[in-house]
């Protein structure tokens, strides 16, 4: 399975940028249906078989205390002064756990990742 992603609003673009470039299809809610909500944009990542990328918090709420099925989510916890390294991270995780990500909730941290399975 080809992974895909769906970038949320939240999501620091230059993520998206890094992952197209490394050659990843990488849909962005900003580009296609701005000011969605979340349960909207949870929706479409599912329905497009979409691995969702995040800052929003939300998100976990909705996976963990509202049963919101889902491919799987990454959310990105990352301070300001460590944003220069996001993109980065972000592609080493793709490329090292790819076959984790599916199913999971992946919380990336600068110098952490945490992988768990989804409900």
């Amino acid at each position: 399975m080809t992974i895909r992603f769906l970038a949320d609003e939240s999501c620091d673009f230059t993520v998206v940028r890094a992952l197209r470039r490394a050659g990843y299809d990488v849909l962005s809610v900003s580009e296609s249906t701005p000011r969605a909500e979340d349960t909207e944009v949870i929706g479409l990542a599912l329905r497009e078989e979409r691995i969702l990328l995040t800052e929003d918090k939300d998100f976990g709420r909705l996976v963990y205390s509202h049963g919101q099925e889902t491919l799987g989510v990454i959310f990105l916890r990352f301070p300001t002064f460590a944003r220069k390294q996001i993109s980065r991270d972000v592609l080493h995780l793709v490329r090292q756990q790819a076959s984790k990500l599916a199913g999971s909730f992946v919380t990336v941290q600068p110098g952490r990742i945490r992988i768990s399975h989804t409900p």
